[in-house]
């Protein structure tokens, strides 16, 4: 055989390989089918038709803007990529949870501490988000710690099916090494089962419904911690079909202490009313990146989310503390990879809010915020 179609078979040989590798395990990461999300679905508020619905009216995407996505996707695909290496802090949880405090592992993923439980959002792991683990975004940061070396938690929250949000293979790892129950929105229980998650591990929600962790057995010397579904404005699915299950944002409310988290959610009149019901809250995290004009009603902009802060405070914007998420970790959107920050730190200036923004494995203590250096200025 020739040297040429020696090379022209190993490469062959590794395309194909490849390609095997790109598909491997797509239909398990995407989930449970319909069929198997119908019957729990099916009683919620706000479904019908087979589709959840947001309360207010709300597009994916702005009528006519095809064009215009399709050239921003083919001319500015890399803008939201850093310049340099982003900064981390290696995670270090004290041996008892505090009274309020949040560290970020980047995206939506973090562990808020309130009133002596460890609450875990949107745990993310993977290197990508996406069913293929050859092909869709890739981290632009590491992980600041490995996920065995997580403290233990006491519930784990899911805000809805978006492969940046709700990982496959971090569901699983969480099953193995830790016993927290998941609390989910309605339909999102079906992908967790069809992933191995035990029943008794699983509740979910539709908004508005709450749940105690002293009712799941995890209450902790007397303290008590309710954890309410609350609205968010936003979509769901993980393959061609939407909208399938619920998405929703967190209220956690202790004794002393009330956190907010907002996973992923455009601007919505829900926030006052939670405010109003649940607030004012201490600490809020909002997500403030993956914004553009062309899908205003399912991703806030920063300015917006300062605004959703002050709502969540009971209209006042100086109340308690804005942690940003849903930045930084993966390039989903259009805009400067440092921009989203900038805007919300200028926002809340203006608003008299309080921000802290951490560095991915930063832990924030509200008692004691560190100072904002603008560790992200020379990085986007």
């Amino acid at each position: 055989m020739g040297i040429r179609r020696m090379a022209g078979v190993a490469a062959g040989a590794l395309g194909i390989t490849w390609v095997v590798r790109a598909i491997w395990g797509i239909p398990s990461a995407m989930g449970a089918s319909i069929s198997a999300i119908q019957p729990y679905a099916a009683g919620a508020t706000t479904y019908r038709n087979r589709q959840f619905h947001n309360s207010e009216p709300s597009s994916q995407l702005a009528a006519g803007s095809a064009p215009s996505l399709l050239f921003s996707a083919l001319t500015r695909r890399n803008v939201g990529k850093p310049s340099g290496p982003v900064p981390l802090q290696t995670p270090q949880a004290p041996p008892e949870a505090a009274d309020l405090a949040v560290t970020w592992y980047g995206h939506a993923t973090t562990l808020v501490e309130v009133d002596g439980y460890r609450i875990l959002t949107d745990p993310v792991w993977s290197e990508r988000v996406s069913p293929s683990a050859m092909v869709g975004p890739a981290r632009l940061h590491p992980v600041p710690q490995p996920l065995s070396e997580l403290p233990v938690v006491d519930v784990v929250l899911i805000s809805h099916d978006h492969y940046d949000h709700l990982d496959k293979e971090t569901v699983r790892e969480l099953v193995r090494r830790q016993s927290a129950p998941f609390l989910v929105p309605i339909g999102i229980g079906a992908h967790l089962r069809h992933w191995g998650v035990p029943e008794n591990r699983i509740v979910e929600l539709d908004w508005g419904g709450s749940v105690s962790l002293a009712a799941l057995g995890r209450d902790r010397d007397g303290a008590d911690l309710t954890i309410t579904c609350t609205e968010a404005r936003h979509f769901s699915g993980r393959g061609l079909l939407r909208n399938t299950t619920l998405w929703a944002s967190w209220s956690i409310v202790g004794p002393s202490r009330r956190a907010y988290f907002g996973g992923d959610t455009g601007y919505t009149k829900a926030f006052g009313a939670a405010g109003t019901a649940l607030g004012p809250f201490d600490l809020t995290l909002l997500p403030i990146g993956a914004y553009d004009e062309r899908w205003p009603d399912v991703h806030m902009n920063p300015e917006e989310a300062v605004r959703a802060h002050a709502d969540l405070c009971g209209g006042d914007p100086g109340h308690g503390l804005l942690v940003p998420i849903h930045w930084a970790t993966f390039n989903l959107a259009f805009h400067g990879w440092s921009e989203p920050v900038q805007r919300m730190v200028a926002a809340a200036r203006a608003a008299g809010t309080s921000v802290a923004v951490p560095m991915p494995g930063q832990r924030v203590d509200p008692g004691d915020v560190p100072p904002g250096d603008g560790w992200w200025d020379n990085i986007g």
